[in-house]
């Protein structure tokens, strides 16, 4: 990538990246409670169950109400035409009727006297009838409801029962109606969540897996479910899409894999030509030639390296003396200066290592000009070995951010690749590479490996091979 430059808008940009970065917006651990699908659900459920819970409630709390009402009312009416007979057929039942405990009958005269009265009442007899014509009335601090009827020659019959019974049942059933509305939706609400935990369990395992997906390693198909369901059809659909997504690459990489080769082979000719005649003739063009053909070949093995990816790329390990890989740095880009301890060894693929660094030392090169100055440093800990790349040129834009490290992210002057096969290298041997400003001006790279850990017999090596000289790749071979 060329710094200074803008961004050039592509497929691999950010919004590509976090879509196939494994654990990007982790549905089960990220997502906020309130977004999620089964408490939407859960909530929707507990709503709808609330409100007809609600409506038949009140329907069942109103028709037993009606029927108390009812029945009290059929009560009073019975009451109150038995007595009314009595007076009217001469009965004599008057008293009889008149000194049960929830009786209340007063007799009054056609002046509006009250001429008898049951015992609760007697404090009203030989006075004035004091109800008016209320139908409610206290006695004794007990509602009492009542009714009228004629009582032959006496006058009219007022009765009455007391409505305690009445007025302690519709309260215990409102109440029993205000805690089913406080209640039911908490426990509904409670009920649903736990249902559509389970009931959804497939397809937040179907959003985990499918997040973990990432095609720079795997597109192994996902398991499906035994059920046939629209999770089962769900995960169909993506291993339907990963096939596609897997042909796609196969594609580009044969088609991007031909274009190298075909390009490998004449730059090889070329750059020996140009070699040859620099040594022979020392003409300033020849050798500026040579130098463009150096830079074609190294992006050809930069398209190859993207073309593989850590998919199919395999490391060859081997463990090489560091001043191996700085004469070898040396000879691909003059005029750099190494400091640091290069008297170490190194476990690595000596020829992705150094086409890791030879990018970083380039791309430092190209920006400080002919005149500036571009070191590379070495440092060894017993966890790591750090390489670090200064140059004194302008630095990097910091509106960038890690765009750096996109592929094709350039302006003129380069592929845009070099950063980001450099990232990728240094990843795949198990590093990382990372980009910022010096404070003393100029682009500061860090690639670092993690050390070799060599034990006293060389068993940690494993199958890598000890070597004094690495293995150098025919120039162009690479991209073959």
């Amino acid at each position: 990538m060329t710094r200074g430059a803008r961004p050039v808008t592509t497929p691999t940009g950010a919004r590509r990246a976090a879509l196939l970065t494994p654990g990007a917006g982790l549905y089960s651990a990220r997502v906020a409670w309130r977004h999620s699908l089964r408490f939407r659900l859960a909530l929707t459920y507990s709503a709808l169950s609330a409100a007809l819970l609600m409506l038949i409630t009140l329907g069942v709390v109103s028709l037993l109400l009606s029927r108390m009402e009812q029945q009290f009312v059929d009560r009073l009416n019975d009451r109150a035409d038995t007595l009314a007979e009595a007076f009217t057929n001469l009965g004599g039942g008057f008293g009889k009727s008149a000194t049960g405990p929830s009786a209340y009958t007063l007799v009054v005269d056609p002046d509006g006297q009250v001429i008898a009265a049951s015992p609760a009442l007697r404090e009203f007899q030989n006075s004035p009838y004091p109800f008016g014509t209320l139908s409610r009335v206290p006695v004794q601090g007990t509602t009492v409801r009542a009714v009228k009827r004629k009582a032959g020659d006496f006058g009219t019959l007022w009765v009455g029962l007391p409505e305690d019974d009445l007025i302690a049942a519709r309260q215990s059933a409102l109440s029993a109606l205000l805690l089913a509305l406080v209640t039911a939706p908490l426990i509904l609400l409670l009920t649903g969540w736990w249902v559509g935990r389970r009931a959804l369990a497939g397809l937040e395992n179907a959003a985990n897996l499918a997040d973990r997906l990432d095609p720079a390693v795997s597109l192994a198909p996902l398991p499906l479910p035994a059920r046939e369901d629209e999770v089962q059809r769900l995960l169909v659909a993506i291993n339907s899409l990963l096939g596609r997504i897997e042909t796609q690459q196969a594609r580009e990489k044969q088609l991007l894999g031909q274009i190298v080769h075909e390009l490998g082979a004449p730059l090889t000719v070329l750059k020996a030509s140009l070699s040859r005649a620099e040594a022979r003739l020392g003409d300033p063009e020849v050798a500026r030639a040579a130098l463009v053909a150096d830079e074609l070949t190294f992006t050809t093995q930069d398209l190859m390296q993207l073309a593989r990816g850590q998919l199919e790329l395999k490391l060859a390990w081997h463990y090489i003396p560091a001043l191996t890989l700085r004469d070898r740095l040396d000879r691909l880009v003059p005029g750099t200066t190494f400091t640091g301890d290069w008297a170490t060894g190194i476990l690595c693929d000596p020829d992705r290592l150094t086409q890791a660094l030879r990018n970083l030392l380039a791309n430092g090169r190209r920006h400080a000009g002919a005149d500036g100055t571009v070191t590379l440093d070495l440092r060894e800990t017993p966890e790591q070995l750090c390489f670090r790349v200064r140059d004194s040129g302008p630095g990097l834009p910091a509106d960038l951010g890690e765009q750096i490290f996109e592929p094709f992210v350039s302006g003129a002057g380069s592929s845009g690749l070099g950063l980001s096969v450099a990232r990728q290298i240094a990843r795949m041997h198990g590093g990382d590479l990372s980009g910022t400003n010096h404070p003393d001006g100029g682009a500061l790279f860090t690639l670092t490996l993690p050390g070799a850990a060599l034990g006293d017999d060389g068993d940690d090596l494993d199958d890598a091979d000890v070597l004094d000289e690495p293995p150098l790749t025919p120039v162009g071979g690479m991209g073959t």
